[in-house]
């Protein structure tokens, strides 16, 4: 269900994605996710999410949840059932997500708080899909690091109603807070010939998520 990409930086991405093991797809309007994603995942998968604004506004969010798959959903539980559905997580079919940044050279760059998001991308789920906006394109390490401290992070945390620095100044003061959010950190610089397509990364080509 691939389009033609027009945008030079957006092949670019694509062509250093797949240089890197990981299978890159291209939509130009999130509207087209949901069949993309049907279209992708088999009926009757085991799948699961992580937190993610960008699944919700292109409604894969509900998709996941609307009876087609078996959906571990990480929303309907809390406390000790939730930390072993985090770990159930990892013998899914399918683990979807986004990405806070992603590199002209094709490098994938995720913070998190609880870091099962991070653990089910970087191991666990047989297939994982990160669904991304043009805005997540970087060009390099060092713009996804500021971007997550100067962008992701304090939206989040506004988002979640946390008393974080930077949810009251929009910069990261690397701070102590009970509600930090950003605690560990994932770079996808190559899968291994062995793990070969086992990430997928929808770009599309409008603003999405934070």
């Amino acid at each position: 269900m691939n389009e033609p990409v027009s945008s030079p930086q957006i092949r670019q991405v694509m062509e250093a994605l797949e240089a890197n093991n990981m299978t890159a797809h291209y939509l130009p309007r999130a509207d087209q996710a949901v069949a993309f994603v049907q279209q992708l995942i088999p009926e009757g998968a085991v799948v699961s999410n992580g937190g993610s604004v960008t699944l919700a506004q292109t409604g894969v969010m509900d998709h996941l949840a609307s009876g087609r798959y078996q959906y571990l959903d990480r929303s309907k539980v809390s406390g000790e059932e939730l930390g072993r559905l985090y770990r159930q997580v990892f013998s899914a079919d399918w683990y979807l997500a986004s990405a806070n940044a992603i590199t002209q050279q094709g490098e994938i760059y995720e913070l998190d708080a609880n870091a099962n998001r991070i653990a089910a991308i970087s191991f666990g789920p047989a297939h994982v899909l990160l669904i991304a906006g043009v805005n997540k394109i970087v060009p390099d390490l060092h713009a996804a690091v500021r971007r997550v401290r100067e962008t992701v992070a304090p939206k989040n945390a506004v988002r979640l109603g946390l008393k974080t620095p930077c949810a009251l100044t929009g910069q990261c003061a690397d701070c102590k807070s009970p509600d930090r959010i950003c605690c560990s950190a994932l770079i996808l610089r190559r899968q291994r010939e062995a793990l070969k397509g086992r990430i997928h990364v929808l770009l599309v080509g409008e603003e999405l998520g934070y």
